[in-house]
């Protein structure tokens, strides 16, 4: 099972303006990565998004990360778009797909 939301990704052309849009909301800063990314956490409820600047010319997405356990399998029965591979920040992740073709990230820790 998984342990419900971990962060919501956002990605934009303009690191300063979303920035400023988030702390507008109530959003902090919590780390800057010093190459126009980085996470903010709302101190009412831990929210957290992660913020990252693109090129002009790439598309922009957003996704949202679903928390899981080290030790976490993935279902049977949900249609999974890409299963566990690691990623270069140091955790496991996965795509699923919902029945109306949203998809998720479930984000689990490397064993």
């Amino acid at each position: 099972m998984t342990t419900g939301f971990d962060h919501l990704y956002v990605e934009t052309h303009d690191w300063t303006a979303a920035l400023a849009f988030w702390q507008a909301l109530g959003f902090e800063l919590e780390y800057d990565t010093g190459h126009r990314s980085g996470a903010l956490r709302h101190p009412a409820g831990g929210a957290t998004v992660f913020l990252a600047e693109q090129s002009l010319e790439d598309p922009l997405a957003t996704e949202v990360y679903l928390a899981a356990p080290a030790d976490y399998v993935l279902p049977t029965g949900v249609h999974v778009v890409s299963p566990f591979v690691d990623s270069h920040w140091g955790t496991r992740v996965a795509i699923v797909q919902d029945p109306d073709g949203h998809r998720f990230r479930i984000q689990a820790p490397t064993a």
